[in-house]
This record gives structure tokens, sequence and C-alpha cells, in this order.
């Protein structure tokens, strides 16, 4: 692990502290016009997200009715009843996804994917990336005018999920402040 990862992790409590914890809940409530792009309207009541830590997993309650949730992880999308009864599920669903443009509709699947990996992403973040099987390197720093401004972080890979090294986001350790997420 990098000098600058261990400085955001310790600026995020460290990870004896994140180890301490199995799952974090959250209410959540969506909207904006992206999801009505995709077909997928959005109604304005809370719900309750679920996401387990140590491995990517997440769920959304209530999902479509009072009595249905999601189950999110990289390789399977479901919706099922709150008695664990099956209503919907795609095997390997990013693959879904392929040869989409932006007004591409969606079915329920689709969204609860995008859900369950964008929310498990942010609410784990910075700390997924020191999770077995995820590589992040050091970048350039980030100039403005000819001031460093700050350290970059990029995420190369994720939980052995990509062959080819790509950029999922960057993480800015300032040279006088606490890191912070860009």
């Amino acid at each position: 692990m990098n000098e600058l990862l261990v400085r955001i992790l310790n600026a995020h409590g460290g990870m004896d502290r994140w180890r301490a914890f199995q799952k974090v809940e959250a209410t959540i409530v969506t909207g904006g016009g992206f999801f009505a792009l995709k077909g997928v309207l959005q109604d304005p009541n809370p719900r309750r997200m679920t996401v387990w830590l140590h491995e990517e997993r997440s769920s959304v309650l209530p999902y479509g009715a009072p009595d249905q949730r999601t189950m999110f992880t990289p390789d399977r999308i479901a919706i099922e009843k709150l008695d664990g009864t099956l209503v919907a599920e795609r095997h390997a669903p990013k693959d879904s996804f392929a040869g989409h443009q932006m007004n591409t509709p969606w079915d329920p699947l689709h969204r609860a994917y995008f859900n369950g990996e964008a929310l498990w992403t942010y609410l784990t973040t910075p700390f997924l990336l020191a999770m077995e099987g995820v590589r992040v390197e050091e970048t350039e720093p980030w100039l403005e005018g000819e001031r460093d401004v700050a350290r970059v972080a990029r995420l190369l890979s994720r939980l052995n999920r990509d062959a080819q090294p790509r950029s999922g986001f960057l993480l800015r350790g300032g040279p006088d402040a606490a890191p912070s997420r860009l």
C-alpha cells in the first residue's frame, strides 16, 4: 500500500476502525433526470440501503413493491421478496449493458444493478482501495497554474474484475490538508 493511500485511509479513521464493522445502512432518496432518461421513474419515497463493507454486496429495500428488495453482487442482481422468494434475477449483469447508449431504456434489473454498484462504491470509499485485488498508484500531482495543489491516487483495477488497468476515480491529498475525494 503506498504512502498516499495510507494517509487517505488514516484521514478516514484507519483500517482498524474499518475492520470493526461489517455493514453500513443508510436511508436514501434518489432522483434527478437520469432515471427518467432511462425510462425508470423514481418516486420520492425513502429507501433503506445496506452495504456489506468487506465484500461487494448491497441491497435496497423496498424495491418495486413494499415487500421486495434487491440483492446485488458483481456476478448477480436479483429482486426478491422479503421471505427470499425470487422475483427476477440476472447473472453477469454488467454484460446486459453492452451496446447501451445514453437513451437506451433500462428494465428494473438494470436499475437495481446500477444502484447496487454505485451505492456500494460510494459507501465503501476510500476503504475499497485497500481490498484484495485492488491496485492503486500515485500519479503526477494535480497542478493549478504553477502550484502543486494535490497528490492524486488513481484506481487501476477493482476486485480482480478488470483485465486492463483503468482509472475508476481519483482521490486527492493536498500538501497541507487532509485527503478528500474528488
